[in-house]
C-alpha cells in the first residue's frame, strides 16, 4: 500500500503581496488567502479527497489555512513547529532591498550561499531543510500507508522538496498549491505526483494570484 502525502502551502498575506519576508512573523491571511483556503477546502470535500490526518506549521497564515481545510474535511488540525517557516532573524519583516541596504556585506554573502550563511540571528537553508525532512520523516513514519496533508510554507516545502529529489527544476510553489509524493513501501524512494497544483484556484470568487 502507498503512503501519500499532500503538501499545502498556506494562503496568501498582505506580505507575500508586498513582497515582505515573513519568517516566523504571525502575518494572518488576506482576504485573497482567506478565499483561497476556502476554495481549497471545497475543492478537497467536492472531490472526495481522502486525508487520514493533517498537519501544519504552527504559524498563523498556515494554521488559517488547515482549519479552512480542517472544516471541509470534518478533521482536527495537529501542530507540528518542524514545519514553520525558515528563521530569517533580523530579517524578518524586512523587502529583500531593504535587507540588502541595511546590511550589504552579510545581504551578500548570504546570497552567495544560503545554504551555509544565515541571515543574522537566522536560520540557512541547510538547517530549514533538515529541520523540515525530520518532521516529514516522523510524520509519514508515524502514518504508513495513510494520507497525510501538510500545511506548511514556500521555504519550507521548497527545502522538503530538494530533501526528496534534489534540486528539481520547478513552477513556484504558489499559495494554497498542493505537492503530492507517494511512497510505496518504507525505505523506496518518493515518487513526485504533483508540484504546484492548483485545480481549486479558479474557485476562489477573488481569482488567482500568480
Amino acid at each position: 500500500m502507498t503512503t501519500r502525502v499532500l503538501c499545502i502551502r498556506h494562503g496568501e498575506t498582505a506580505w507575500n503581496a508586498t513582497g515582505r519576508w515573513q519568517g516566523n512573523a504571525p502575518v494572518p491571511l488576506n482576504e485573497e488567502g482567506l478565499a483561497q483556503s476556502m476554495a481549497l477546502g471545497r475543492y478537497l470535500a467536492e472531490t472526495h479527497t481522502r486525508m487520514d490526518v493533517l498537519y501544519s506549521s504552527p504559524l498563523s497564515r498556515a494554521m488559517q489555512t488547515a482549519e479552512a481545510v480542517a472544516g471541509a474535511l470534518n478533521m482536527t488540525v495537529i501542530p507540528e513547529p518542524r514545519l514553520r517557516e525558515v528563521d530569517l532573524g533580523d530579517w524578518q519583516g524586512l523587502t529583500m532591498q531593504e535587507a540588502a541596504a541595511w546590511d550589504p556585506e552579510r545581504y551578500a554573502a548570504f546570497r552567495a550561499d544560503w545554504y551555509n550563511v544565515p541571515p543574522p540571528n537566522g536560520e540557512s537553508r541547510n538547517q530549514l531543510k533538515a529541520r523540515a525532512r525530520a518532521a516529514f520523516d516522523d510524520i509519514t513514519a508515524r502514518h504508513l500507508h495513510q494520507v497525510i496533508g501538510l500545511v506548511t510554507h514556500g521555504g519550507t516545502l521548497g527545502m522538503l522538496i530538494e530533501s526528496l529529489f534534489g534540486k528539481i527544476e520547478r513552477p513556484t510553489l504558489t499559495n494554497t498549491s498542493i505537492t503530492i509524493v507517494d511512497q510505496n513501501e518504507p525505505g523506496q524512494p518518493w515518487t513526485l505526483v504533483q508540484i504546484a497544483w492548483s485545480p481549486h484556484l479558479e474557485q476562489s470568487p477573488l481569482g488567482e494570484t500568480w
